[in-house]
C-alpha cells in the first residue's frame, strides 16, 4: 500500500471526505496489475514501489503512450502511474484522448471517469460512469465507482445502494466491501465501518489497501497499537514503517481524527 499512501496523502490531508474517491477511484489494486511484459508495463507491481520507481515508470510508460496514444491499455496505464505520482491533471488529459480514441470502450470510460474524480471533477466523473454503465449488463465496478463519487457528492443513502448492487453482482469483493466500510468512516460510524472492512480484509482477494482502511478506522476508535499493526502487515519493513509514520500523523493531526473518534459513541448511521 505504500504507494497508494503516497498517492492519497494530498486528499487526505485535504480532509476525510476525499478517501473513498482516492481509494476508489485511483484504482490501486488495478495499479498493481501493470507487470512485466511489453514497453507500456513495468518491472513490479506498481503497488511495490517507491517513489522514485513510480516517477521511473511514468517515464517508461511515457514513452510507450507518445508512440502510440490511441491504445487503450497503454493510456489507462499511464494515466494511473501519473495518479499516484499526484499528477492528476496530466492523467486527466490523458484519458480524454484515449476516451475520444475509444469511445466505445466501457473500460476506458470507467478510468475516464477515475481520472475526472481525482482531479475533482466529480459531477463529470458521474456522468462518466453512468455513460460507461449499461443496465442490461451492469459493471461491479462501475457500481463502486458510481458509489464513491455519491459518497463525495454528500449522497450517502445513494452510494450504499450502488455498493450493495456491486455486491449482489460480485458478492464478497473486498473492494466493494472496503468502500462500503470507508462510507461508513466519512459518516463518523466507525464501529460499523469497521465491520465492513474486516469482512473485507478477510475475503481472498484483499489487497494491502484493504487492510490500511481497515488500520484507519481502528485507529479512528484511539487504538493505535492495533491499528499499527494492521498497517505493517505483508509490507517490507521500508513501507510498513512510511505507512506508519503517515497514519500516525494523520490520527494526530490538528486533533481532527481523535475528535471524529470521540464523537462516534453517539452515532447510529
Amino acid at each position: 500500500m505504500a504507494a497508494c499512501v503516497t498517492s492519497l496523502r494530498p486528499a487526505l490531508l485535504r480532509g476525510a471526505a476525499l478517501v473513498v474517491i482516492a481509494l476508489a477511484m485511483a484504482g490501486c489494486a488495478a495499479k498493481s496489475n501493470l507487470t512485466t511484459g511489453s514497453i507500456a508495463r513495468t518491472s513490479k507491481p506498481v503497488g511495490e514501489m517507491n517513489a522514485t520507481e513510480l516517477r521511473n515508470a511514468a517515464d517508461s510508460i511515457g514513452k510507450a503512450y507518445e508512440k502510440n496514444p490511441r491504445d487503450p491499455q497503454t493510456g489507462m496505464n499511464y494515466a494511473s502511474v501519473l495518479r499516484m505520482n499526484g499528477r492528476n491533471d496530466q492523467a486527466l488529459a490523458v484519458m480524454q484522448q484515449v476516451a475520444i480514441s475509444n469511445p466505445n470502450n466501457r473500460e476506458v470510460l470507467a478510468a475516464y471517469g477515475k481520472a475526472q474524480a481525482a482531479a475533482g471533477q466529480l459531477q463529470q466523473a458521474l456522468d462518466t460512469i453512468l455513460r460507461a454503465q449499461t443496465p442490461d449488463r451492469p459493471d461491479w465496478r462501475l457500481k463502486s465507482a458510481e458509489g464513491a463519487i455519491l459518497d463525495q457528492l454528500g449522497r450517502s443513502g445513494e452510494a450504499r445502494q450502488r455498493y450493495r448492487e456491486a455486491l449482489d453482482i460480485q458478492p464478497n469483493e473486498p473492494s466493494v466491501l472496503s468502500n462500503l466500510g470507508m462510507s461508513y468512516v466519512l459518516a463518523r460510524d466507525l464501529k460499523t465501518a469497521e465491520t465492513y472492512l474486516r469482512s473485507a480484509a478477510s475475503q481472498p482477494g484483499a489487497d494491502s489497501s484493504v487492510r490500511q482502511n481497515l488500520a484507519l478506522a481502528v485507529g479512528l476508535q484511539g487504538r493505535f497499537q492495533e491499528a499499527e499493526a494492521i498497517a505493517r502487515q505483508e509490507l517490507t519493513a521500508a513501507q510498513a514503517e512510511a505507512n506508519v509514520t503517515y497514519l500516525r500523523a494523520m490520527l494526530t493531526q490538528q486533533n481532527a481524527w481523535k475528535k471524529l473518534a470521540a464523537n462516534d459513541s453517539g452515532n447510529t448511521n
